[in-house]
């Protein structure tokens, strides 16, 4: 009994969240990022200002409620990779999949969320915050598998590559997604130059290795 109240308990926790995210993002991408206040958003969620601030303690990470995910796709690639995969062939397979499904956390966040992001300093400041975040965790990751005799600088090195060529490919959606297109379109555009990105980190980084 005490492990079904827990469930339901979290289950609530959880359903509460999404709630107060969901009014939240509604608020901003009618008003504005600036514009609109955490009392509003407790206000449309029917919950007291304090909840909204327990949950999420930075107005930022009401916006980008996915935030921890997306820090850690890049080492999540590498750390689960098949055996004898190498971890640049694992995070292009893990794009390319992402592309094809129009994966949110890939940049496939609609017109109206782009703009939100685009229109607000405080949001594009802190996704650029998010993009360093996912670098450093990558950085960790390839450490943790780099050969031996690899300089210390080696698995910095590859992240600030990967993740430089994963900023670029997200901005690519977005600046797509604000000219208009329909995510279909943007996957066929960004799909091949996704394979040229990949194909010069290959080049760059073997050259590295020899």
């Amino acid at each position: 009994m005490g492990t079904e109240s827990m469930g339901l308990r979290e289950s609530k926790k959880q359903e509460t969240r999404q709630l107060i995210s969901d009014h939240a993002t509604r608020l901003f991408m009618e008003q504005g990022f600036e514009q609109t206040t955490i009392t509003e958003i407790a206000t449309a969620a029917r919950v007291a200002k304090k909840t909204v601030t327990n949950y999420f303690p930075r107005k930022e990470d009401l916006a980008l409620d996915h935030h921890e995910a997306f820090t850690a796709t890049l080492a999540r690639a590498v750390a689960d990779r098949a055996e004898g995969e190498s971890p640049l062939a694992a995070l292009r397979r893990e794009f390319i999949a992402a592309v094809e499904t129009c994966d949110p956390v890939a940049g496939f966040a609609g017109p109206e969320f782009a703009r939100m992001i685009a229109e607000s300093p405080t949001l594009s400041a802190r996704l650029r915050e998010l993009h360093d975040l996912r670098e450093e965790a990558l950085a960790q990751a390839l450490a943790a598998v780099a050969p031996a005799q690899d300089p210390a600088v080696a698995p910095r090195a590859a992240a600030a590559l990967l993740g430089a060529a994963h900023r670029l490919l997200f901005q690519r959606i977005q600046e797509l997604t604000l000219a208009g297109e329909p995510n279909a379109r943007i996957a066929a555009v960004v799909a091949p130059e996704a394979t040229y990105v990949f194909d010069l980190l290959g080049a760059g980084l073997s050259a590295g290795e020899s």
